[in-house]
């Protein structure tokens, strides 16, 4: 059997899966829609938690920025990790005890406040579809190249698999189908990596193979990984290029922004009681940790791998895996020098850097309107967002496996979105209308409210994702810097102290939120020429701003609190009770 008819076998097994499952839990109450009726296994919510957290931007495109930013890309794996543990140990077992269903209830609640509660739903709302568009974006980029599809036509596909099983099921539906989801991409990313591994080291184990030697030779992974690098003239792909602050303010960003996602935090409100929460915790952070060892080896594999085949090779003798992603337009190549052979290198290639291809059928390469960019003799453009994707193409893995990589990015982002579109909808349906505008609704019409806001989530989902940003892991990484810079403040003032008011969490979550927005959008939206270092305020750039909207925020409330009415006695003491063991 082919590659492809293999690659639309799995997809479409996979799919009906997921859309079996969420026929099976239809959600038939608000109970059922917005916290899976408080019943979920503490091993079930683990797998669904993992599956929600390991988004596109963990199967797809962390290893493909590790890949290419070497140890910069560390941020990411330290951002991330870390924030996971600091969500489950300081945070969650306090909102499970509280045991509403949405993160803007707790604000609302603990702050006393309507306005309060709507500033919270606007932040959830930032965030989200912020972090949806670099999930559709994957899903766009898996089937353009495996379902050989147009990008935007297969965000679009996306859309309406994640817009049937989120609307039907709710929190539910995507419960149990997060779980299927976490098998199909945990095994798709590991057997990949295993083969590699056993090919270039001989370790059937890739975390051990990242740091053995490379089969049938003395030299070790790492430094030849380091030699090819600096051959290319990017530099030791062991050694830190960003500075200090940067890194540390982009690790950070991650890090304190996990523990403000609502998607994330939800999760732990659809299990039966506050020490499941805890067993829950547990269980996501060991499946985390499966992948997350993985991907440095699975970066540092495709790394050597892509740079061995392409270099100084005819594009005639290129191998096919090249043509193929160059054919839906995440590679090009211009022959800058005319000898028909590819070079690349640091710097980007072309200007604009992301390729704009003519309106061509020639046969061999295709061209681009790009001017060449005479300050490098790079001539290739590769996008990062490939890498483990191609990875089993560049290493000539079987088609099966080609496939079910195929089927593992698909899981990895349909399962991210569809939890963000959840969180949305329930935000609109739940905070803003049943508890603002129209809070005589039942039950009924709040599930019918509810359903409608998430399909026209669907809709301005896809939006983002034909429009990225920026790659997903890097869309991703906005998202948490916003969180961190306005959910995380209110949410650990509200436990951790009982002074802080209304007026100085609503001033203090707008200001973390306007100055992080401001910053992203003038960076990356208006003045992207001017998107570097020496540009950048104390040398931090848009994904790690939000720690410095994250500051503003905290000094912003507790000053505005200090010179506002103390909370009402009876918030006071449900922060008491709140953080009772």
């Amino acid at each position: 059997m082919s590659t492809q008819a293999l690659t639309y076998l799995f997809v479409g097994l996979t799919f009906s899966l997921y859309i079996s499952i969420a026929i099976w839990s239809k959600a038939k109450s608000t109970n059922d829609f917005y916290v899976a009726g408080k019943g979920v296994n503490p091993i079930a919510n683990g797998m669904a938690t993992a599956a929600d957290w390991m988004s596109a931007a963990s199967f797809l495109s962390m290893a493909g920025l590790i890949a290419f930013m070497g140890r910069d890309g560390s941020v990411y794996l330290m951002g991330w990790t870390g924030g996971y543990v600091l969500l489950a140990l300081l945070l969650a077992p306090y909102l499970r005890k509280f045991g509403q269903y949405t993160v803007p209830d707790f604000i609302g609640t603990r702050y006393y406040s309507n306005i309060a509660r709507l500033v919270g739903v606007l932040c959830l709302i930032v965030i989200s579809f912020t972090y949806i568009a670099g999930q559709m974006r994957g899903v766009g980029i898996v089937f353009s190249r495996f379902l050989e599809v147009d990008i935007n036509l297969g965000v679009i596909i996306g859309m309406a698999i994640v817009f049937f099983y989120a609307v039907l099921g709710g929190m539910k539906g995507i419960t149990y189908t997060q779980v299927a989801q976490y098998c199909v991409l945990i095994f798709a990313y590991l057997v990949p990596a295993i083969f590699v591994s056993i090919l270039m080291t001989s370790n059937p184990n890739p975390a051990l193979g990242f740091g053995d030697t490379l089969t049938g030779s003395s030299v070790y992974l790492l430094d030849k990984l380091d030699q090819i690098s600096i051959d290319l003239g990017f530099g030791a792909y062991t050694e830190f290029k960003k500075s200090t602050i940067d890194i540390f303010c982009i690790t950070a960003a991650l890090m304190i922004g996990t523990a403000g996602l609502p998607h994330v935090i939800v999760r732990f409100f659809t299990v039966p009681s506050i020490k499941d929460a805890r067993k829950s915790a547990g269980y996501a952070l060991l499946f985390i940790t499966i992948l997350y060892l993985t991907a440095p080896a699975v970066a540092a594999f495709a790394r050597v791998n892509l740079v061995e085949s392409i270099q100084d090779q005819s594009y005639e003798t290129t191998p096919a895996w090249f043509k193929n992603w160059e054919e839906i337009g995440l590679i090009a190549w211009q022959d800058k020098n005319g000898d028909n052979k590819i070079t690349y290198s640091s710097g980007d290639a072309f200007v604009p850097a992301k390729p704009v291809f003519n309106n061509s059928s020639d046969k061999g390469p295709r061209s681009i309107a790009n001017r060449p960019n005479e300050l490098t003799d790079n001539e290739v453009y590769i996008d990062r967002d490939i890498v483990v994707l191609a990875s089993p193409e560049i290493a000539n893995l079987p088609g099966w496996v080609i496939a079910l990589v195929a089927a593992g990015g698909l899981a990895a982002a349909l399962s991210t979105a569809a939890g963000l579109l959840l969180v949305i909808s329930s935000a609109i349906s739940h905070d803003l209308l049943k508890k603002v505008v129209m809070p005589k609704i039942s039950d009924k019409q709040e599930l019918f409210f509810a359903r409608l806001s998430a399909g026209i989530a669907v809709l301005i989902a896809g939006l983002f994702g034909i429009y990225p940003p920026a790659f997903v892991a890097q869309v991703v990484a906005l998202a948490f810097g916003l969180a961190a810079a306005t959910i995380f403040p209110a949410l650990f003032l509200g436990i951790f102290t009982s002074w802080v008011t209304r007026e100085g969490s609503i001033l203090g979550m707008l200001s973390g939120l306007l100055f992080t927005m401001s910053y992203i959008i003038c960076f990356k939206f208006i003045f992207t020429d001017f998107n570097n270092p020496d540009y950048w305020l104390f040398g931090i750039s848009p994904e790690g701003i939000g720690v410095i909207g994250m500051c503003i925020n905290f000094i912003v409330a507790m000053f505005v609190s200090k010179i506002t009415l103390s909370p009402p006695r009876e918030v006071i003491e449900l922060v008491k009770e709140i953080r009772k063991p």
